[in-house]
């Protein structure tokens, strides 16, 4: 039997018009974000003088870094300058090591993005399967314990979980290392082992509210009134499950996964720490207690495309998992 939810695809229009929306919050968004991470060089009173000329600089010296990096032109010709090199892919130089911040950047990301994306997985597979689970079995004592687990789970720091995985996985049973990062490109079964623990300390806290939230929309959808018109029109609770409370009750569980991704993101930079791992959330935080503030900038950077593309996709497949009620079926 046909099911109307997931025969009736939405026209053309509505997509180009769902994406055009999404692109008119984060084209601004975009911009406002640079904005704020430009300032932060006029905020901070840091200039490239203290690196680049030292103390001793004469004042001939300390014109020409002025005109090589620009600081005597208008703040906003700086920034527009600035937002420009970015569309081309230059995130400026380091001031302390006058590299290109956009392949330092490059060389550290793998490892940062190997642990957020890792960690994402495990939050997805293990937050579905505990979500499912409560779900399907609702009111019972499975869904009791999973709640009270997840609820506890998600109390408990990173940092706290990144210690103890490796007190009990590396220290105790020996089936994982400790710390450090290898390339996969070297050696695949070596770099999965190194991120593993990372990973699970990372994922752990958005495993639980993905769980909660899948169970909190599946439990809604259920008690809809399309679920009761599919019984009647004699669909199993199997053909039920997968093409009605499945689509139309997995919004909160996406919608929190894309305000999660920027938490992975950044809480990579303390589970980076606590397993010796050589990503650029170290690298910028050594840069910004140095005061290196083009590689700051860069990193942020970095982490606010990252973010806005991500949201980009969830918000691209909720528009095309919308409740049926939403699309006036």
């Amino acid at each position: 039997m046909s099911d109307r939810t997931f025969s009736n695809p939405q026209p053309a229009w509505r997509v180009v018009t769902a994406l055009a929306r999404i692109l008119a919050i984060s084209v601004p968004v975009f911009l406002f974000a640079t904005l704020i991470t430009f300032l932060l060089r006029a905020l901070s009173g840091i200039t490239p003088l203290a690196f680049v000329a030292g103390e001793d600089a004469t004042p001939e010296l300390i014109a020409r870094i002025e005109q090589k990096w620009g600081l005597k032109e208008p703040i906003l010709v700086q920034y527009l300058h600035w937002l420009s090199a970015i569309f081309h892919g230059d995130l400026g130089v380091s001031w302390k090591d006058s590299q290109s911040v956009s392949e330092m950047l490059w060389q550290k990301a793998p490892v940062s993005l190997s642990i957020t994306f890792f960690a994402l997985i495990i939050a997805v597979v293990l937050g579905t399967v505990l979500g499912l689970s409560a779900a399907l079995n609702r009111g019972t004592w499975i869904d009791r314990g999973i709640t009270a687990v997840t609820s506890v789970v998600s109390a408990v720091p990173s940092f706290v979980v990144g210690i103890l995985l490796i007190a009990v996985f590396a220290v105790g049973f020996r089936l994982f290392p400790s710390g450090g990062y290898v390339p996969f490109d070297q050696n695949p079964s070596a770099w999965l082992a190194r991120i593993t623990l990372p990973a699970s300390a990372l994922s752990l806290d958005t495993v639980a509210d993905i769980a909660r939230q899948l169970r909190t929309g599946l439990v809604g959808a259920y008690q809809s009134n399309y679920v009761t018109g599919a019984r009647l029109r004699g669909l199993t609770e199997g053909e039920i499950m997968r093409t009605q409370v499945l689509r139309n009750g997995v919004g909160p569980a996406l919608t929190v996964l894309g305000m999660k991704f920027p938490i992975l993101l950044g809480g990579a930079v303390i589970t980076e720490s606590i397993f010796h791992l050589p990503g650029y959330g170290i690298f910028t935080a050594s840069a910004a207690q140095q005061g290196d503030v083009p590689v700051v900038q860069g990193a942020l950077i970095f982490s606010i495309i990252l973010v806005l593309v991500f949201n980009l996709l969830v918000n691209a497949i909720l528009n095309r998992l919308k409740p049926a009620a939403q699309r006036g079926i």
